[in-house]
């Protein structure tokens, strides 16, 4: 892990560009927390960025997006236990401060377990609540004092826009259920992102199954992508459909864009006007049954047509410089036009055969925005594969 946080004015770790195991919206979840005095915990797994409400007053103090305990008055610190939406490698984390800044916590740390079970989350309004009795010993039997520590005890920076998000980079390569995050002594979290690769067992699936191998809970990344404006790639393989348009991937027209727009009429495509690629690592090895491409939410700004290409790579999980080179992308799905706010299952006898891949490359064309794309298909073993 690295000795200090990052400023957020510097340009963010690779893993940041991995799942967010936590969220809420992947089914990340709170199980405890010594106190939520002035804001509760679940905020910390909120998939939203966290907003300020400049003079919004509550019964218990200043309103707050994130967790805050109160001031700290007994033996202790404060410490909650997020149970991961998704289990599996934690890369790194962002511990975001963001409108934290005289009252966010000044030191934590973090710790991670594999449990063997799953936990029911925290009901109810918990603001301006401690922990019980009960549900201290309730959290006792997870035993989480003994946890591997993947950050350390570390000073963080206060939640300006110049130093809120401190990151932290895990080299521990394990599969992780659970997190325990420790305030030291006591304050303010706005978000905490944990930021991995879900590790699913492939052994318990079988080869006849029908999986969505480009799915955060099937262990697929993003390994790259041209731009972005709103939103990001690695929201295409969220769960469910999209729940708004921020909730995808979109690409601005560009302004060099022709005067007046033009389609060769003997093609039915769009006179060159650029495009825009994304490129996942799936979870599996497969061979594609179907595609699906959902442009949910985009109704006057979804992309013309899109194109997706398969290869099979010898190291699945790709570096900056191991990449795929032109000559291994296969067309499995040609350039085909889309429609607004439609969802779009393309079955097999409507793809090219390009037999076992490890990766696939989403373009569109010209630009525009998709909220999910999929790849179901059946694991499958190769030469290449090292799963």
């Amino acid at each position: 892990m690295s000795a200090l946080p990052q400023s957020s004015s510097t340009t963010a770790p690779f893993f940041t560009d991995y799942n967010d195991l936590a969220s809420d919206q992947v089914g990340g979840k709170v199980l405890f927390a010594t106190d939520d005095w002035f804001a509760p915990a679940e905020n910390l797994i909120k998939d939203e960025s966290p907003v300020f409400k400049e003079g919004e007053i509550t019964d218990y103090g200043m309103w707050m997006d994130g967790w805050e305990t109160r001031r700290k008055r007994t033996e202790g610190h404060d410490w909650c236990i997020i149970q991961l939406g998704v289990a599996g490698v934690i890369s790194g984390v962002d511990v975001d401060t963001s409108y934290f800044t005289g009252n966010y916590a000044p030191r934590c740390s973090i710790q991670a377990a594999c449990l063997p079970k799953s936990y029911s989350k925290r009901e109810g309004e918990r603001i301006g609540l401690a922990a019980t009795e009960e549900d201290y010993k309730m959290v006792e039997q997870l035993q989480s004092q003994n946890w591997d520590y993947i950050v350390s005890l570390t000073q963080l920076q206060p939640g300006f826009l110049t130093s809120c998000h401190n990151f932290f980079e895990s080299t521990k390569k394990k599969k992780y259920t659970h997190i325990r995050l420790n305030i030291y002594p006591d304050g303010g979290i706005a978000r905490l992102r944990v930021y991995g690769n879900a590790a699913p067992d492939w052994s318990k699936v079988s080869e006849k199954e029908l999986v969505d191998l480009a799915s955060v809970k099937s262990g697929c990344i993003c390994t790259g992508y041209s731009s972005t404006n709103r939103g990001h790639p690695k929201n295409l393989i969220r769960p469910g459909r999209a729940q708004t348009i921020i909730d995808g991937w979109e690409i601005f027209p560009k302004t060099t864009r022709p005067t007046v727009i033009q389609e060769y009429r003997h093609t039915g495509k769009l006179c060159p006007s650029g495009s825009e690629w994304c490129t996942f690592q799936l979870g599996h090895t497969c061979i594609v049954q179907m595609v699906e491409v959902d442009t949910n939410h985009f109704k006057g700004n979804f992309p013309y047509t899109c194109k997706v290409e398969g290869c099979l790579v010898d190291d699945r999980v790709l570096s900056e410089s191991s990449t795929p080179s032109k000559k291994e992308w296969k067309i499995l799905l040609p350039e085909t036009k889309l429609k607004g706010h439609n969802q779009m299952f393309i079955d097999v006898t409507k793809l090219s055969n390009v037999g076992v891949i490890s990766h696939v490359r989403l373009t569109i064309y010209p630009d525009g925005g998709v909220s999910r794309f999929r790849i179901w298909g059946r694991k499958a073993q190769s030469n290449l594969s090292k799963l």
